[in-house]
């Protein structure tokens, strides 16, 4: 659990703003989202198949993009 503590003089706004990014560097909401509707295990792989090959494709982009500079 993230937890901050507000210092002496410090605006609720800062403390605040730290709160959110330790959540977000923990992965908390991530998390939470995921765990919020329940996922087939067939829908899981599936998706984590189509990130997967997202990933492949732009990086075969990126390389592509490389090679034609020259």
């Amino acid at each position: 659990m993230a937890q901050v503590m507000v210092k002496p003089g410090e605006g609720i706004d800062a403390a605040l703003r730290r709160f959110k990014k330790q959540t977000l560097e923990s992965g908390i909401l991530k998390e939470a989202r995921a765990h919020e509707h329940y996922e087939k295990p067939s829908d899981k792989r599936r998706r984590e198949a189509a990130a997967r090959l997202r990933k492949i494709l732009k990086a075969k982009r990126q390389a592509e993009s490389r090679e034609g500079r020259f």
